[in-house]
């Protein structure tokens, strides 16, 4: 215990303090690290975040501690974090400077980006590393609010290049959703050597072997309660023990020891502790005034300083945050309320009306409407500061302290609607029961069961939100026509991705809801998609093509809001690819992913990213496309959700012909509980499944596959279409005829109904491998001709291999060669690897001497590597590539070396041909 070296005021923390050192060590040698201390309370995660401290000799160190009655306060956390370096966000890009000063309330703005505001942070830790390595400690993280437990995950898993340490100690349980796939270290209990070591050498006098065996068994290795526990207690008490009847939880007995040394502490000594714990920023000025105005002279102070259990300097600070917990719960609830009103007396009204309102709320007694308007009023602020979270929170409390029951509802349902933006759906469904007990109007009922539609819809099954939905968009009709049109739009998507587990006349249901509904306000283009999806699910496929056509036209040729676009382009996307419209379907969905980015639309920009990968996929983009993947997996990371990464996966992996890459996926996939159940998913994946083996030419497992894909045509999805097409060349190759004729005449009546070149060029190639002789060889150059007037060069090239193949079987060897040659390039330079081999062994049939490109030959490029090469061939540069990727530029920096590296280039200018000519894969 002797000593300056902090290592050795630790008892039984060798391995703790070598990973710690391990970690400092790779900061100062210019990298980043991250380790997350995890353990029960009072086990020593603090000591070891002193211990880091202590060691970080020449590193700047930064803390923070998350408290847990600041939780609801959005960005608190954050900003005790960034507090030092604030003066340095003059040195950020404009839109991250904006977003950070917006979140910590320096200036008014628009609610920002959570990802603009994480990578804000990233660029500023950056930047104050670039002088010196920059160590930073944050405790009891468990504790931190939610938006900046999130913001901490995100920069954790972006710190690559840059001279960072990030330590993070959780309780246990906290946090494991959030901080999942970040290095972790248990801190474990002490041996009972060393706990009895410990304890020696804080219990003054001789102490009774057997007591002393019996406490140490007791604590069961906690540090705090071995240091702890016998602080109080007399020499009997000792040597009875801690063996009583109404023994309690670990952390209990600790939170009770500390509970004795306030109470033994003076009366106005123990009120300003309970200021301090009630008001938990640490500001010292702000004690002082609350003190003053409820008789506290600050010499009270002294007497818990004396006794170890807080530190008062340029900040407050307990000793432990079971100091913290014990002050509070000390006071009577009286002396709390009266303490939370002098807090809010003495909180600057216009500097922090929200912690001052936080306060008003402890502070009443019962329902208090001026109270519950200020929750209201601030719930507004913190929203604009983007804390959902926290908006929730002041909502929620503001409906338990509204005296007028249909206000009450009234605000109870607009906290339901901010808990489910916040992703609380739990929360949200109870606080809609509580809100449907209290008497709302008409429109506010039908408004309460959209809302229990969207939240079934997200949190559980599309099949589960249908009725819900359908019975809200009936109820809104004469009640608010626009939003019940949209609510039907909902409703007829949740019946499309129920798929299978919607029947037919269900979906025909609400389509003819939706057409009986009345027009928006500003009938338009929406209201002509609407009614021709509509029109599809009732009168037929070719009844509502040209309505969608028109519609898709209209979004792609006129200007469109934020609100209409986030709302409207989704679906728009979803049916240009229904109704074979390529162009539209490029155009929107690369519209609606830049509208998503833009806005920071997070809850649409995966779905988007899904079907803009679709789109570059069927473009014969496949490097492209696994750069969207990767950008939707990088989302996924930072918020907790995957979906929609491994459903972008799903459309791009098959292309490429690695069997066991695509079965992972699809085993993914089919086992996310959230989507298993959805028919639309598992169409999705018995496509796959089929594109994968017909490229393999193992046709009756495509057989299979495509046939289950076929099964369901009412989910009019994109899934069942693609499967057809499948279904044909896999029904054909296994001696099917009659059902690949079948599924051909089907497509051709799609086709022309559609009449764009690529339904009728698909088409085309279908009717081309039912048919013989000069009717089949007429329509594959049909299908050559329209196909090569597209952007659809996947479908494209498959027509030419197909035709080169009929060509070799009519022994007509140099056709074939031409066809399967120009076949065999374009899958070579996309990167579909299995279809590329089939036109190779084509051509070797031919009498074609072709030697199959070794893979060694070609740099192997990662996916994110792939992405960064991409966008710095583009033309942008490393603060740009950080800003869309959410890394720093100095992590962009380290990946392009890699990248000049691998493709043995020298400068930006050679990276877009060198992936151009394929010279590049990803691995």
């Amino acid at each position: 215990m002797a000593g300056t070296d902090p290592r050795l005021q630790l008892r039984g923390r060798q391995i703790e303090c070598q990973t710690l050192d391990q970690l400092v060590a790779t900061v100062q040698a210019g990298h980043s690290s991250v380790l997350i201390l995890r353990g029960e309370a009072g086990i020593g995660k603090t000591a070891l975040l002193e211990y880091a401290r202590d060691s970080a000799s020449g590193c700047r160190t930064a803390r923070a501690a998350g408290v847990e009655s600041e939780m609801e306060l959005a960005f608190g956390g954050l900003h005790q974090l960034c507090a030092p370096f604030l003066d340095r966000l003059c040195s950020l890009p404009g839109p991250q400077r904006d977003a950070l000063e917006t979140a910590f309330g320096v200036s008014a703005g628009t609610p920002p980006d959570r990802f603009l505001v994480g990578l804000a942070v990233l660029s500023l830790l950056a930047d104050v590393a670039e002088k010196e390595p920059l160590i930073c400690l944050v405790d009891d993280a468990q504790w931190l609010d939610r938006v900046s437990a999130q913001t901490l995950a995100f920069v954790a898993r972006r710190l690559l290049a840059e001279r960072i340490g990030l330590v993070l100690a959780v309780r246990e349980p906290g946090l494991e959703h959030e901080l999942t796939g970040l290095r972790h270290l248990q801190v474990g209990r002490l041996s009972d050597s060393d706990a009895r070591a410990l304890m020696d050498s804080v219990t003054p006098g001789r102490l009774d072997e057997r007591v002393r065996d019996r406490i140490v068994a007791e604590t069961q290795g906690n540090p705090l309660a071995l240091l702890e526990l016998p602080r109080g207690l007399t020499p009997a008490e000792l040597a009875g023990g801690f063996g009583r009847p109404d023994i309690r939880p670990l952390a209990s007995q600790i939170e009770q020891s500390f509970l004795r040394r306030v109470t033994s502490l003076p009366a106005d000594t123990q009120r300003l502790l309970f200021i301090a714990a009630a008001e938990p920023v640490g500001d010292v000025t702000l004690l002082t005034r609350a003190a003053e105005l409820l008789g506290i002279d600050a010499a009270a102070a002294a007497p818990a300083e004396a006794a170890g259990l807080i530190t008062i300097g340029t900040r407050v600070r307990f000793r432990h945050p079971l100091v913290r917990s014990a002050a509070y719960h000390v006071a009577a609830p009286q002396d709390r309320q009266s303490v939370h009103r002098a807090l809010a007396d003495a909180t600057d009204p216009h500097a922090d009306p929200e912690r001052r309102a936080w306060h008003l709320a402890n502070a009443a007694a019962g329902p208090e409407e001026a109270v519950a308007a200020e929750l209201e009023r601030c719930a507004d602020r913190a929203q604009a500061r983007g804390g959902v979270a926290a908006a929730a929170a002041f909502l929620e409390r503001a409906a338990e302290l509204t005296p007028d029951p249909a206000r009450r509802g009234a605000r109870a349902l607009t906290a339901a609607r901010a808990k489910y933006q916040a992703g609380g759906f739990d929360a949200a469904l109870e606080l809609l029961d509580a809100a449907e007990l209290s008497p709302l109007d008409e429109h506010e009922l039908a408004q309460a069961g959209l809302l229990r539609g969207q939240i079934m819809f997200t949190s559980r099954s599309a099949g589960a939100a249908l009725p819900l939905l359908l019975r809200a968009a009936k109820r809104l009709e004469p009640l608010d026509a626009g939003l019940a049109r949209e609510t039907y739009r909902d409703a007829l998507e949740a019946a499309m991705t129920a798929g299978r587990l919607s029947s037919g006349a269900q979906l025909v249901d609400i389509a003819q809801a939706a057409l009986a509904a009345p027009p928006g306000p500003r009938p338009g283009r929406d209201d002509l998609l609407l009614n021709g999806l509509a029109v599809m699910s009732t009168e037929g496929y070719a009844a509502g093509v040209p309505m969608v056509r028109q519609a898709l036209d209209a979004f792609r040729t006129e200007g469109i809001s934020r609100q209409e676009g986030l709302g409207w382009l989704p679906l728009a996307c979803r049916l240009a690819h229904n109704v074979w419209d390529f162009d539209n379907w490029s155009a929107l969905s690369a519209g609606l992913v830049d509208l998503a980015r833009e806005t920071g639309a997070l809850s649409v920009l995966p779905s988007a990213l899904h079907m803009l990968a679709s789109n570059r996929a069927m473009a014969g983009e496949l490097a492209v496309a696994d750069a969207l993947v990767a950008e939707a997996a990088t989302i996924g990371e930072a918020t907790g959700s995957r979906v929609f990464a491994h459903y972008a996966a799903l459309v791009v992996e098959p292309w490429k012909g690695r069997e066991a890459a695509t079965r992972q996926v699809i085993e993914t996939i089919t086992r996310d509980t959230l989507l298993a159940g959805e028919g639309k998913v598992q169409t999705a994946g018995q496509w796959a499944s089929s594109v994968l083996y017909n490229s393999l030419g193992r046709y009756e497992e495509a057989y299979v596959a495509a046939e289950r894909g076929c099964e369901h045509p009412q989910e009019l999805g994109g899934p069942f279409i693609r499967s057809m097409v499948e279904l044909v060349e896999a029904a054909t190759r296994s001696g099917r005829p009659a059902r690949a004729a079948e599924a051909a005449r089907r497509l051709d009546e799609m086709a022309q109904a559609s009449g764009t070149d690529w339904a009728l060029g698909t088409s085309a190639v279908a009717r081309a491998q039912v048919s013989d002789g000069p009717a089949a060889e007429a329509l594959y150059r049909e299908a050559i001709e329209r196909l090569g007037r597209t952007e659809v060069r996947i479908t494209f090239a498959r027509a030419r291999l197909l035709y080169g193949e009929w060509l070799r079987r009519e022994n007509r060897r140099l056709d074939a060669r031409e066809h399967l040659g120009a076949a065999y390039e374009m899958f070579t330079q996309m990167g579909a690897e299995a279809f590329a081999e089939r036109a190779r062994r084509e051509l070797q049939a031919t009498g074609e001497t072709i030697r199959k490109r070794p893979a060694e030959a070609r740099a192997t490029l990662t996916a994110q590597e792939a992405q960064i090469a991409r966008l710095a061939g583009d033309g942008l540069t490393n603060p740009e590539i950080g800003a869309q990727l959410f890394i720093s530029p100095h992590t962009v920096e380290w990946h392009l070396r890699k990248v000049f590296a691998k493709l043995g280039i020298a400068s930006r200018k050679q990276i877009r041909t060198t992936l151009l000519d394929g010279t590049a894969v990803t691995a």
